[in-house]
């Protein structure tokens, strides 16, 4: 694989070493650090702001990690769709890494970033994504036809506002990673792609 350039920003922004960011933030960084084996870049582009990241993070993990009437593939798909209608380099690819893992199929995020449409996934799932990149792209537009057709694939209202939420939110992160220039991490290009 090739080598990023020793030169490559992380941000546009300056990057704060981990011994001076504020014990809570570098506590939250090495416990990620721990369990993937590096630090992806969101961290430590947000931790330029010590407390946008926190609020960024707190609505990440609300949205994210709550339990919900979507799956965590689900959640992570529609990061994915909505991410690279927004052309978002960072989030199509670290959220497709995390995609494949919870999936367990190493085809899927690029199915769905390439065009959801066409992707191996469900009715159900087709749905959820059409709803999301409403969301997305045309907010305005959303009206009680977009719910009955969530409703028709089983999801509640409460769904339908974890999806709007999800998607909603990650229109905040990629513009703001986009603003940034934020840099992907290598490591989230190979994950999930080889079959356990």
């Amino acid at each position: 694989m090739p080598e990023t350039p020793a030169h490559a920003a992380i941000s546009r922004y300056p990057v704060p070493a981990l011994a001076e960011m504020p014990d809570d933030i570098r506590s939250r960084i090495e416990a990620v650090q721990e369990k993937s084996g590096f630090i992806p870049n969101v961290f430590l582009a947000l931790a330029h702001r010590p407390d946008e990241f926190r609020a960024f993070f707190a609505y990440h993990d609300a949205l994210m990690e709550k339990p919900s009437g979507l799956s965590q593939a689900d959640r992570e798909m529609i990061v994915v769709a909505t991410s690279a209608a927004n052309q978002c380099h960072y989030c199509v690819i670290a959220h497709g890494a995390i995609l494949r893992i919870r999936a367990k199929n190493p085809l899927v995020a690029d199915q769905v970033a390439v065009n959801w449409r066409k992707a191996d996934i469900s009715a159900r799932q087709k749905a959820m994504l059409a709803f999301a990149l409403k969301v997305s792209q045309n907010a305005q537009d959303i009206d009680e036809a977009d719910f009955q057709a969530l409703h028709e694939h089983g999801f509640s209202d409460e769904d339908a506002w974890d999806i709007a939420g999800i998607s909603a939110f990650f229109g905040l992160s990629n513009r703001m990673a986009n603003f940034m220039s934020m840099r992907c991490n290598d490591e989230f290009y190979m994950l999930g792609r080889v079959p356990r």
